[in-house]
Order: structure tokens, then C-alpha cells, then sequence
């Protein structure tokens, strides 16, 4: 079915997909993990972040969280 797609701004793309218009299978797979403090993962053309003290502490003793290979 067509659209009219009006003005977008796209600031970053990293290893994903952007579709527009018709489209019959979209299946991208990625794992990854991360650890972030307050205000760290803030994106967008005007940021204005303000934070107080802030820290990260981490003990992940998991080795497998979600497995995507047979997820196909």
C-alpha cells in the first residue's frame, strides 16, 4: 500500500534497518550487553542533561542471557 512519508531526520543508524514503503519480511537479530549511569545513553540533535552523583555497579555472573542463533 503506498504512503506519503513527510520530513524525517534520522541522527544514527547502527547496525539496523530503516524500511519505508512496502515491505513483506523484516527480521534483524542482534545481542549485545551494556551498562549505563544516569544520562549516559541519551541521543537526539539537542541534549541538555543534568545529573547529580551518579554510578554503575554491576555483578552479571549469567553466561548465557538470550541466545538468538536459533531464532531464524
Amino acid at each position: 500500500m503506498p504512503a506519503i512519508i513527510g520530513p524525517v531526520q534520522i541522527v544514527n543508524v547502527s547496525g539496523g534497518v530503516v524500511q519505508f514503503g512496502d515491505t513483506l519480511y523484516i527480521s534483524p537479530k542482534s545481542g549485545s550487553k551494556t551498562f549505563g549511569g544516569s544520562g549516559g545513553f541519551n541521543t537526539g540533535g539537542f541534549i541538555i542533561t543534568n545529573n547529580g552523583l551518579s554510578g554503575t555497579n554491576t555483578l552479571d555472573t549469567k553466561l548465557l542471557d538470550q541466545p538468538i542463533a536459533g531464532n531464524n
